[in-house]
């Protein structure tokens, strides 16, 4: 195969450009996730089931329904209720969101996992109930979860190619405009590929460090 490196320097600022939109997307939308996937999972242990049972009702919506119709909805819905964000906005937390319902699950599964005896030792020492889960149950819960965690965090790279539906300009849209202008394919689709490799696979060593960090 021969290479158009003419094409390749011509892509370029695009390429970097697209790279820096979808890594913007992946830091912004795993920290939404996180956070959010986190408040979902201590709903679901809520001592009343007005908070419960919403929680549930509406992870289930989000974890049941496409990611691409979520996103249609945050960007063509709510602007007719008067809420409007940019389209790079929108896909963040259409993903965050989207994605938080995943992670809940992760940390529930976490949480569940940790002895009994660690919150009956929290009531014994009389400890608040923020205390207790910030100081007792967290820790041990997130080391156990760290690696599914993780796994999420490839998933959301992989899914940010759905928000050029919206017209965010990540990667594979900013190849697919350059591929539509130029008429070359090969060179801005494999370096695409290249470089979602280059994000996951550092991702992945680097949620591997942590989880052997925190078993110690």
């Amino acid at each position: 195969m021969n290479w158009d490196w003419s094409a390749i320097a011509d892509f370029m600022p695009r390429f970097w450009d697209g790279v820096l939109v979808t890594l913007q997307i992946l830091v912004l939308g795993s920290l939404i996730s996180f956070t959010l996937g986190l408040v979902w999972a201590i709903g679901f242990r809520a001592p009343t089931r007005f908070i419960r049972w919403p929680v549930h009702v509406f992870t289930e919506f989000i974890r049941t329904t496409p990611l691409l119709v979520q996103l249609f909805f945050l960007y063509f819905v709510l602007p007719e209720w008067g809420v409007q964000f940019s389209a790079l906005t929108t896909g963040t937390i259409a993903i965050g969101l989207h994605y938080s319902t995943y992670t809940a699950q992760v940390y529930r599964a976490g949480i569940d996992a940790v002895p009994v005896g660690q919150w009956e030792a929290a009531t014994a020492l009389s400890l608040p109930a923020h205390r207790t889960w910030i100081a007792v149950i967290l820790p041990q819960a997130i080391r156990r979860i760290t690696p599914a965690l993780g796994n999420y965090v490839i998933a959301m790279l992989k899914d940010t190619p759905l928000l050029a539906a919206i017209g965010v300009l990540e990667m594979l849209q900013q190849a697919r405009l350059e591929s539509a202008q130029t008429f070359q394919y090969t060179e801005p689709l494999t370096l695409i590929g290249i470089a979602f490799i280059l994000i996951a696979y550092p991702a992945s060593l680097l949620v591997r460090a942590l989880e052997r960090r925190l078993v110690r």
